[in-house]
C-alpha cells in the first residue's frame, strides 16, 4: 500500500483563501441585493410552450380567475404575495400576504380568517384586520381590478 500524499500548507495560505472566500461571498450578497430581482422592479416573463405570455396587461399583473376566489372563502397568490377573499355576498378583498408579525406569507383562508403558519396570526377575511396573534397590525390592502373575470393588482 502506497503512503497517502500530506499536502502542507502555511498559514498565511489559509488565511489569505479565507479572506477571498468572505470577499467573494460579501460580493455576491452586495450584487444580489441590488439586484432588480430582489427589489422587484424587473420585467417578469412567463412562456408556455406556444407562445410567450406577459404576466402583465393594461389592467395590471393578472393573478387569477374570479372564479377561482371561493365566495366565503379566499386563495393566496405567492407569487405576487396577495391574498383574495370573497365574502358572503360575493364582494372581492385583497391584502399583502405578508404577515405583520415577521413577513412569513399567510397560507389560507378558513372560515373568515386568513391564517399565519409561522406564528398562529389570523386576520379577519373581509377587512385584513387582526383577530389573533402576534401581528401588530393589520393586512395592507391591494387595488385590484376584475376585467373579463379575471382578477389584475395595479
Amino acid at each position: 500500500m502506497s503512503q497517502p500524499t500530506v499536502i502542507e500548507m502555511s498559514r498565511r495560505a489559509v488565511l489569505g483563501g479565507a479572506a477571498v472566500a468572505v470577499a467573494g461571498g460579501v460580493i455576491g450578497w452586495l450584487v444580489a441585493r441590488n439586484s432588480a430581482a430582489a427589489k422587484g422592479t424587473g420585467a417578469p416573463a412567463a412562456a408556455n410552450g406556444y407562445q410567450f405570455q406577459p404576466p402583465t396587461s393594461g389592467n395590471g399583473r393578472r393573478l387569477v380567475a374570479l372564479a377561482a376566489v371561493p365566495v366565503g372563502g379566499g386563495v393566496v397568490v405567492p407569487s405576487a404575495r396577495v391574498v383574495l377573499t370573497r365574502d358572503a355576498g360575493g364582494s372581492l378583498h385583497a391584502f399583502s400576504a405578508l404577515c405583520t408579525h415577521q413577513g412569513c406569507v399567510v397560507t389560507s383562508v378558513r372560515r373568515g380568517t386568513i391564517n399565519c403558519p409561522c406564528h398562529g396570526s389570523r386576520f379577519d377575511a373581509k377587512t385584513g384586520a387582526v383577530v389573533a396573534g402576534p401581528a401588530p397590525a393589520p393586512l395592507a390592502p391591494v387595488s385590484v381590478d376584475v376585467t373579463g373575470g379575471v382578477v389584475y393588482a395595479k
